[in-house]
């Protein structure tokens, strides 16, 4: 997966979400959204899936660099982090804003794409 960052963790599904937004916030980002994938697949859909969210994350200080520096940059916005549940093994990934942003032609943003990437990795490190 090349463009995310995954690990497994050894902590309930319940644990991971919870440790997750405490490592968001200590590295400065804010959770802005969140799609309780396993609620909606069984409300639109009437199916049954794993336990997995979707969690929205912005670091405001960055997001600003960002639509300074291109101002359609808010489609890629906010950064993704999900966490889910598979076979009884729970797991935490987020987007690689490295990646993501290289497709835009704009050499500005790799400065600001690599200090999110980095502060991401590292709140998933810590849980």
């Amino acid at each position: 997966m090349n463009y995310g960052y995954k690990r497994q963790v050894n902590l309930s599904y319940e644990g991971a979400v919870e440790k997750m937004r405490e490592a968001l916030k200590t590295e400065g980002f804010g959770v802005i959204t969140e799609i309780d994938v396993k609620a909606v697949l069984k409300k639109k859909l009437d199916v049954e899936f794993d336990n997995y969210i979707i969690l929205g994350a912005c670091n405001p200080p960055f997001a600003y660099e960002g639509l300074k520096i291109e101002r359609e940059i808010g489609l890629l916005m906010p950064c993704n982090v999900v966490v889910y549940e598979e076979k009884g093994k729970t797991f935490v990934a987020g987007i690689r804003p490295t990646i993501t942003m290289s497709i835009i032609d704009n050499p500005k943003l790799a400065g600001v794409a690599g200090s999110i990437e980095k502060k991401l990795q590292k709140a998933i490190d810590s849980i």
